[in-house]
């Protein structure tokens, strides 16, 4: 397709072609003309282009794919977590907690309840005085500054947001968390993948994405969402190595399972990180309506993470805090939490024993949900399981590439009773085509 751009200053031919994208007259994926056939056609200078399309990749218009040109930007909206809306089908794949593990907020909430007016302290002076200890657990800085935002989420957008510009390039893990995706997209940030194996983030990915020269990282230590992988102690003393040679790129480590979790936490958070951040949010083991996690950081991280607070939201709820400092100070919720988390685990390693049987071999790892490889492509899989009742993710919206990265699925089945959960693991296993054994038939024919 032949574009006539017009301009003669790099903000010209900007608005030019700014005008055609939001008009839908160029759309998404199309290929611009190169730097050099623009420049001679409006014989202009070549640098005057080039400041041209970079003006409209820091907009997040378009996309410099190197060697494959620019391209106007895919806008799609990135998948996200939680129940699927008018469905019939039992929701396998939500990613959520189990709402009947959720403590009940009813008591705790009517002593949590006091007038606070402007300037009072940012964080409420008892959660901090709790969270310092807690969020401190094996940092090597004894400087760090303590910020309260409404969710880890939130927190991430801010952190990138104080320390980059649009077009900046970040480490994500790869598979990726769908709302750390979702931020980097949304933020016009590059995301940079970093593969994942059994040990949680590799050594030779994240070298890689230094080397290209990503100015932020991204890596969930354990639980990793949404392989269940966690860092070992020597591949996060690894990654630690890795990063000391870079002690000025942005570590962001999302220890998001935190009470929850059955894995020691290894940190790649060095002695030598200049700019760090660790963040754990209440809502696994609170509830994804808590709204509120914790970053612990430098103090210079702390002031510019701080100052993008001031324009929005100046503060999270005291109440709120407060209401969270009761729960996760009381005993009683604190062994509920306990038994939420060894109910987790239990039933996705019986789950995972059943696929296992059934010659689906998969590992529990860490978290709310299970990562199964599958044998054939997860789309015809989760036809097939639509039409035995049943709603699954498939794994490739969490993938950053569209390279070949296998077949994967991730359930949420926690929840299910026994007899529900036999039934998925038949019909997966049919779906797939391995059930053995069982006289059951395999694919259902359409």
């Amino acid at each position: 397709m032949s574009i006539d751009i017009t301009g003669r200053s790099a903000s010209e031919i900007a608005a030019d072609l700014r005008t055609r994208i939001e008009r839908a007259e160029l759309t998404p994926g199309t290929l611009l003309p190169s730097v050099r056939a623009v420049a001679a056609d409006l014989g202009v200078n070549r640098n005057t282009v080039v400041a041209a399309y970079r003006q409209l990749a820091q907009a997040g218009l378009v996309e410099a794919r190197g060697r494959g040109g620019t391209r106007v930007a895919d806008r799609a909206a990135v998948a996200q977590e939680g129940y699927a809306p008018d469905t019939v089908l039992r929701d396998v794949g939500s990613g959520n907690p189990d709402p009947a593990l959720i403590p009940d907020p009813t008591a705790a909430l009517a002593r949590s309840a006091r007038p606070v007016l402007y300037g009072e302290p940012v964080i409420d002076p008892g959660l901090e005085e709790w969270a310092r200890d807690w969020m401190a657990d094996g940092l090597p800085h004894d400087d760090l500054r303590l910020t309260v935002t409404s969710g880890a989420s939130d927190a991430i957008e801010r952190l990138l947001a104080q320390a980059l510009q649009r077009d900046d390039a970040v480490a994500l893990e790869d598979p990726c968390f769908l709302s750390a995706l979702h931020t980097v997209r949304t933020g016009g940030y590059r995301a940079v993948p970093v593969p994942v194996d059994a040990e949680g983030m590799t050594i030779d990915g994240l070298r890689a994405a230094l080397e290209a020269g990503v100015r932020a990282v991204i890596c969930t230590p354990r639980a990793h969402n949404p392989t269940g992988a966690s860092l070992t102690a020597d591949r996060a003393a690894a990654l630690r190595e890795v990063l000391a040679e870079h002690p000025y790129v942005l570590v962001i480590e999302d220890d998001h399972f935190s009470l929850l979790s059955r894995a020691p936490l290894h940190s790649v958070i060095g002695a030598s990180q200049r700019r760090w951040a660790r963040i754990r949010s209440m809502s696994k083991f609170l509830g994804p309506d808590t709204c509120l996690a914790v970053t612990a950081s430098d103090p210079d991280t702390a002031d510019g993470l701080g100052q993008r607070l001031t324009p929005g939201t100046t503060w999270v709820s005291h109440i709120l805090q407060r209401l969270t400092l009761a729960l996760v100070t009381d005993h009683a919720v604190r062994e509920g939490i306990e038994r939420a988390a060894v109910h987790y685990a239990a039933r996705n390693a019986a789950f995972c024993a059943q696929l296992t049987a059934r010659g689906l071999p998969v590992s529990p790892g860490d978290g709310l949900n299970l990562w199964v490889p599958l044998p054939v492509p997860a789309a015809g899989v989760r036809e097939d399981l639509m039409r035995r009742g049943w709603l699954v993710r498939e794994g490739d919206p969490f993938f950053l590439g569209d390279g070949d990265h296998g077949s994967f699925l991730r359930l949420t089945v926690h929840d299910l009773d026994e007899a529900s959960a036999t039934t998925l693991a038949d019909d997966l296993a049919a779906a797939a085509g391995v059930l053995r054994g069982s006289g059951r038939s395999g694919r259902i024919e359409t």
